[in-house]
């Protein structure tokens, strides 16, 4: 490989077999690290590769040290030998000096065919597969100057020679590739740090150590870890897979995996307070923990997996890109042939045209006879950069897939980030999501007296829910109560029978009451009271009996409102869907600042879906903000889903955008960047057709010299990689802007 485009196209070659999880290409280091789903396939890449045009074999680190240090001596022959003829020719003025000449038609021909050799190589192998790139171009370019120079030093024929321009072309594009590599990788700096997180042992706990051992605890590679083995976390230890605290208090540092500053109060209990993620860090305290997740089925190993398809993956705008490139090369070297030809045999006109030119540019030095056309042959090949083409979208999807993942946002893709900067308006579901999704039981209202505590029936009722508001109303007693036929009505509620009893019980929401014909209508001031004040009510009923109302009060997220003032501020149409009866749909609505008539209520799952159709049969770019089961098919139907702070596996597996933290600050985090993201690409774009478009006549027409032409080539580049980096340095939506004073990290 000698570009990043190579790099890249190296990488899509590798992931394009069967059983290829993900591939990590150094585009310096000359490898690639392969991770695999199932079993290895190492021919099957190796094959991949070679029908890309490149070469690749299974390798020990010792062999990649070899190439590696090979790149480099080539790189520092080229300098010294450029350097050496530059003083020889602009110091001492020794090039027409017939000794200069020979000294330096040895060291070019080094140069040329030693530092050079990857050009050749890289050359022929696309060749061979009926394609060229920027090898291609390179190398006709330095064979042009190299070889006219060879045969008129070598016929005698007298005369300027070009081996100082020659040798370079070749260590110019060298050294911009290296900086190109050196530069690139920043782009992949999340990523790097993510891999680099998770550590390499564990201590476990007695079992796995033995009575034998006189110790408590066995250092293990993490790879080795099985599930419920029990780990001992030491301060400052970082955590090596996902799992559950089972003893100990302490603080936990997820800012890698979230973008959170502040650390996580970590202790034994359910929910969010007793899971760790591997890869964070054990701040102060000392943790046992059982491992509930190892390999690809860790938090981190997803993170990573997503970052990877991320920074891998193609935006429908960089179609344009690849199709110009995919021609480009071939209509260059007809180009450069035309005005070689042009120069070399009808001088007169080509200079009459340039001298016209000059009184409105600049005087260029054309060398004069055959040799022009050898030499503006060879600066028109050398100036074009179809790899700045080729790079202008997939490195600004990297750079802006990496600055999202230190923000604690996830992208599934290229797409993705493209759809994030062209949204219209965002439908927000309630649960979870506006709210901190853990709500409490704040009222209960009982109607009816049953054979069973009415509590501690719907607490058993709820056991079993992983629902939000069910796993608040199955804390509200422990009675144990034997259910058959138990059954999840998804976005509606739970049914059940107790066995020898007759009767089906239902526990759920209102709309779902009403729709079995059960009539709520003897309790409407206790909905009303706490429907004010934001509250859930649900219903439990036996038969067509309802027996009790429960109030479930969820509390609005801190940065809630002032998100939704940004987000409109920003001209975005926001609405709130929630499954909830209007009156608490409104009160959360007015809390949060989203209009009445932009408020949808009692909507089951698939009408959340229907919704968000509506929305874009009316024009708008919709993107969907939910974390549960229920979101999943609006999820899918919009232009763009954004999945919160753990969501469920269906919501993530549906969503376009995951947002790691549980602050809804993330969205408006996210479309900005989406937004940057999509207007550096257009910057790169029209930066790469721009350049070139100016390069190539003036290239033609005389104007630059082929070593400009060759800094020029590495230059643009490099202005699009670093137009991409500026992603990297961009700072979070100001968090203060939308956090109340005094709020916290998390809730």
């Amino acid at each position: 490989m000698t570009c990043a485009n190579c790099a890249r196209h190296v990488t899509k070659a590798i992931q394009s077999v069967t059983g290829v999880r993900s591939a990590a290409v150094s585009l310096e280091n000359k490898n690639a690290v392969v991770q695999w789903n199932d079993s290895q396939n190492i021919s099957a890449v190796v094959l991949a590769v070679r029908k890309a045009g490149y070469v690749a074999e299974e390798g020990s680190a010792s062999g990649h040290a070899h190439v590696h240090k090979d790149w480099r001596f080539s790189l520092k022959l080229g300098i010294w030998v450029t350097g050496l003829l530059m003083i020889g020719e602009w110091i001492f003025g020794l090039q027409m000096a017939r000794w200069f000449q020979w000294i330096s038609f040895v060291l070019a021909t080094v140069v040329q065919f030693y530092a050079g050799a990857p050009f050749y190589r890289g050359t022929w192998r696309q060749l061979k597969n009926g394609s060229s790139n920027m090898d291609t171009l390179v190398a006709l370019g330095s064979t042009t100057a190299f070889g006219y120079s060879a045969w008129a030093l070598l016929s005698g024929t007298g005369g300027h020679l070009y081996f100082m321009e020659a040798a370079a072309i070749i260590t110019l594009i060298s050294l911009g590739h290296a900086i190109e590599a050196r530069v690139s990788e920043r782009a992949g700096s999340a990523l790097k740090a993510l891999l680099n997180l998770a550590p390499q042992t564990a201590l476990v706990i007695s079992s796995r150590a033995g009575v034998s051992s006189g110790i408590n605890y066995l250092e293990i590679p993490v790879a080795d870890l099985r599930l419920d083995d029990e780990v001992l976390l030491r301060p400052g230890d970082h955590v090596p897979v996902d799992g559950i605290v089972i003893e100990g208090e302490s603080t936990i540092d997820e800012s890698m995996l979230t973008g959170e500053s502040a650390p996580v109060e970590k202790k034994p209990g359910d929910g969010r307070a007793g899971e760790l993620f591997g890869g964070t860090l054990n701040v102060n305290g000392r943790l046992i923990m059982r491992v509930t997740a190892t390999g690809e089925k860790t938090a981190l190993a997803r993170v990573i997996a997503a970052v990877q398809r991320a920074q891998t993956s193609h935006a429908d705008i960089q179609r344009l890109g690849d199709r110009v490139s995919g021609v480009f090369v071939p209509i260059v070297i007809l180009i450069a042939i035309a005005a070689g030809l042009w120069w070399g045999l009808a001088p007169k006109s080509a200079n009459a045209v340039h001298a016209a030119l000059a009184h409105v540019l600049w005087h260029g030095h054309v060398p004069t006879g055959i040799a022009a056309g050898f030499i503006i042959a060879a600066a028109v090949l050398i100036i074009v950069c179809p790899c700045a083409m080729g790079l202008a979208t997939p490195v600004a999807i990297m750079a802006g897939a990496n600055a999202a993942a230190r923000q604690g946002i996830l992208i599934r893709d290229g797409v993705a980030l493209e759809k994030a900067g062209k949204i219209s308006a965002l439908v927000f579901d309630k649960t979870g999501t506006l709210t901190l999704g853990t709500p409490q039981v704040a009222a209960v209202c009982e109607l009816q007296r049953s054979r069973f505590a009415t509590q501690g029936l719907a607490a058993a009722m709820a056991r079993d829910s992983s629902h939000p508001i069910s796993r608040a109303i199955a804390k509200i007693s422990g009675e144990k109560i034997d259910l058959e036929n138990w059954h999840e009505v998804r976005g509606a509620g739970i049914e059940a029978n107790v066995p020898r009893t007759v009767g089906k019980i239902r526990l759920g929401s209102l709309r779902w009451l009403r729709e079995n014909g059960i009539d709520a209508s003897q309790s409407e001031q206790f909905i009303l009271e706490w429907s004010a004040h934001g509250a859930s009510i649900v219903g439990l009923a036996v038969e067509k009996n309802l027996l009790a109302l429960i109030a479930v009060l969820d509390v609005l997220k801190p940065d809630a409102a002032k998100v939704i003032k940004q987000l409109r501020g920003q001209g975005l149409k926001i609405y709130l869907i929630t499954g909830d009866n209007s009156q608490t749909a409104a009160s959360i609505a007015g809390q949060v600042g989203i209009a009445p008539g932009n408020v949808q209520a009692e909507v089951r799952p698939e009408q959340k879906a229907v919704f968000v159709k509506k929305l874009q049969m009316a024009g708008e770019r919709v993107a969907f903000v939910g974390d549960g089961i229920n979101d999943a098919p609006a999820l899918t139907q919009a232009d763009l889903g954004i999945a919160v702070s753990y969501a469920s596996d269906i919501a993530r597996e549906a969503a376009d955008m995951i947002l790691l933290k549980s602050e809804i600050a993330g969205v408006p985090e996210a479309l900005d960047l989406a937004q940057a993201t999509l207007k550096t690409i257009k910057q790169n774009l029209f930066w790469a057709f721009f350049y070139n478009a100016l390069g190539v006549p003036l290239a033609s027409l005389g104007f630059i010299s082929p070593i400009f032409c060759a800094a020029a080539m590495g230059a643009s580049d490099l202005i699009v990689i670093g137009n991409a980096l500026r992603l990297l340095n961009r700072q979070k939506s100001s968090l203060s802007s939308v956090r109340p004073e005094g709020a916290g990290g998390r809730p």
